[in-house]
C-alpha cells in the first residue's frame, strides 16, 4: 500500500467510528431533553473532553503550532489566557449553571435559561439570544466546512468541494440523528485522538533531534529569543489582547451547554480537573511539536512553506503512514467536533428559543425532536452554500465570533448566576451593547490593532447591564425564591461532596 492509502484507511476508520457512535446515540435519544441536552446524564470525563474538543478546533493542531514555530513562545500568551479562562469557567460557571438551569423551569438552552431566570414576558431576550447564536454559528459552521474541504484538498489531493461534502455529510449525519449525545460521545473520542497525537509527536520527535540539550541548542541557533515570553516583538497591549481571549469562555454557548448536561454538581469538580489537565497537556504538546519542528528543520538545513502545517509534516516524518493518518484524523477530529457542537446549539436556538417560543407550545416531544433534526439539516445546507467558495471571507469572522459571543453572553451569564438584581432589560441592553461594541471595534484596523475587541465589548456590557438593572429593578418573589433555592442546593451538594 502507498503512504496515501495507509493514511486514507486511517481516515475511513475514523469516519466509520463517528457514524457508529451517532447510531448508538440515536437509539438512546427518546425526547427533546435527550436530543438537546443528553438527558442531563453526562459523566465527568465525557463532559470535560467534549467541552475541550468543541472548544479547540483546528487552532490547537495548526494555528498554535504554526505561530510558535514562526515566532516562538511569545505567541503562547493566547494559550495561557485560554487556560486561565477555561479554569475560571469551570470553577465559576459550571456548578451554578448546572443547578440554576434545572431550578429555573428545567431550561435546556442558554437563551431559555436567561428568559426563565429573568422572567422576560416580552420574550425579546430569548429571541435576540437565539438570533445571535443562529447568525454567528451558521458562519462558524461554514468556516469549519471550509477547513474540512481544504484539509482533504491539501492532504489527499481531493477536489475542495468533494472534501467539504464528505466532512459535511458525516458530521451532519451523526449530529442530526444522535443529537447532543452523539455530539458529546464523538467529541470525547475526538478529544482523545487529539490528545494522543499532540503528546506523541514531541515525545518521539525529541529522539530524532538528539535529546533535550541538543534540541534547545538547535532552536536557539534559529532564534535566540524563541524561548522568551517577552521577546522584543512583544507589547503590553499585545499580551493583554492575547490573554483576554480567556474572557470569551463565559459566553460560548457550545462550551457552557456541557455544564448544563453533566450528571451532578459534584462531578463538575472532577470534570474540571480532567478538562484542565487535558487542556494543559494538549497545549504543551502543540507547543512542543512546534519547537521540535524548529530543531528538526534546523538540523536538516530545510524549511517548510507553511508554518501551520508543522504538525502534519512532523507526523508524516516521524511515523508509519498509518499512524500519520491517525495524526491527520486528529486535525479532522478538531474541525468536526467544533462543527457538530455548534450545529446542535444552533438547532436548539432555532427550535427551543424561536420556533417553540413563538409558535408551537403544545406539540409532542417527537415533533420537536424532528424539528431539531430539520434545523440541523437546514443550517448545514446554508453553511455549505456559504462555504462553497474556498476563498470565502467567512474565515475572517471566526476571531470576531469568539469575541462577539464572549462580549454578548459572558457578562450576562456571570451576572445571571451571581447577582440577584439583574433584570431582563439590563441583560438585553448589555448583550446588544457588548455585541455592537465588539463588532464596531473589530471592524476598525486601528482599534483592533491596539486591543482585542472582546475587552471593550465585555466591559461595556457589564457596566450597562448593572446600571440599567439598578434603574429597572423590581422585587420579584419567584426570582428571589429560585436564586435562594439554587444557593441552597449548591451548599447541599458541597456538603455531600
Amino acid at each position: 500500500m502507498s503512504d496515501h492509502a495507509f493514511q486514507l484507511l486511517a481516515i475511513v476508520i475514523y469516519m466509520l467510528a463517528m457514524i457508529v457512535i451517532g447510531w448508538y446515540a440515536y437509539k438512546r435519544t427518546t425526547n427533546l431533553n435527550d436530543y438537546m441536552l443528553g438527558g442531563r446524564d453526562l459523566g465527568p470525563a465525557v463532559t470535560a473532553l467534549s467541552a475541550g474538543a468543541a472548544d479547540m478546533s483546528g487552532w490547537l493542531l495548526m494555528g498554535l503550532p504554526g505561530a510558535i514555530y514562526a515566532a516562538g513562545l511569545v505567541e503562547a500568551w493566547i494559550a495561557i489566557g485560554l487556560t486561565v479562562g477555561a479554569w475560571l469557567n469551570w470553577f465559576l460557571v459550571a456548578p451554578r449553571l448546572r443547578v440554576y438551569t434545572q431550578v429555573s423551569k428545567n431550561s435546556i438552552t442558554i437563551p431559555s435559561f436567561l428568559d426563565n431566570r429573568l422572567r422576560d414576558d416580552t420574550k425579546l431576550l430569548r429571541i435576540v439570544s437565539g438570533i445571535v447564536i443562529l447568525v454567528f454559528f451558521t458562519f462558524y459552521v461554514s468556516s469549519g466546512m471550509v477547513s474540512g474541504g481544504k484539509f482533504f484538498e491539501s492532504s489527499f489531493g481531493f477536489d475542495y468541494h468533494t472534501g467539504l461534502l464528505i466532512v459535511a455529510i458525516v458530521t451532519v449525519g451523526y449530529t442530526l440523528f444522535g443529537g447532543f449525545l452523539a455530539v458529546s460521545y464523538t467529541d470525547f473520542l475526538q478529544g482523545l485522538i487529539m490528545f494522543l497525537a499532540l503528546i506523541l509527536v514531541p515525545i518521539v520527535g525529541i529522539f530524532f533531534t538528539g535529546g533535550l540539550g541538543e534540541t534547545m541548542e538547535s532552536i536557539q541557533a534559529v532564534n535566540p529569543e524563541h524561548f522568551s515570553l517577552f521577546a522584543s516583538t512583544a507589547t503590553a497591549a499585545g499580551i493583554i489582547s492575547s490573554v483576554a481571549w480567556g474572557l470569551g469562555y463565559f459566553g460560548q454557548p457550545h462550551i457552557i451547554v456541557r455544564f448544563m448536561a453533566i450528571k451532578s454538581v459534584q462531578e463538575t469538580k472532577q470534570a474540571r480537573r480532567i478538562g484542565i489537565g487535558w487542556m494543559i497537556l494538549s497545549l504543551a504538546g502543540a507547543i512542543g511539536t512546534a519547537l521540535i519542528g524548529v530543531a528538526y528543520f534546523q538540523q536538516h538545513g530545510a524549511t517548510i512553506d507553511d508554518p501551520e502545517t508543522i504538525f502534519i509534516v512532523m507526523g508524516q516524518t516521524l511515523f508509519h503512514p498509518f499512524i500519520a493518518g491517525i495524526m491527520l484524523a486528529a486535525i479532522l477530529a478538531a474541525v468536526m467536533s467544533t462543527i457538530s457542537s455548534q450545529l446542535i446549539v444552533t438547532s436548539s436556538a432555532l427550535v427551543e428559543d424561536m420556533y417553540k417560543a413563538l409558535f408551537k407550545k403544545d406539540a409532542t416531544d417527537k415533533h420537536y425532536v424532528m424539528a431539531g433534526r430539520l434545523a440541523v439539516l437546514v443550517v448545514s445546507v446554508i453553511a455549505a452554500i456559504l462555504g462553497w467558495d474556498p476563498d470565502s471571507s467567512i474565515l475572517d469572522l471566526v476571531g470576531f465570533a469568539w469575541a462577539g459571543f464572549g462580549a454578548a453572553f459572558g457578562p450576562t451569564i456571570l451576572l445571571a448566576l451571581y447577582w440577584r438584581k439583574l433584570t431582563n432589560i439590563g441583560a438585553l441592553t448589555g448583550m446588544i451593547a457588548g455585541a455592537v461594541v465588539a463588532y464596531v471595534w473589530g471592524q476598525s484596523e486601528t482599534l483592533s490593532g491596539m486591543l482585542y475587541e472582546i475587552v471593550p465589548g465585555f466591559i461595556i456590557n457589564l457596566i450597562l447591564a448593572v446600571i440599567v438593572s439598578l434603574v429597572t429593578y423590581k422585587h420579584n418573589p419567584e426570582i428571589e425564591k429560585e436564586f435562594n433555592e439554587t444557593l441552597g442546593l449548591l451548599k447541599v451538594e458541597k456538603k455531600d461532596e
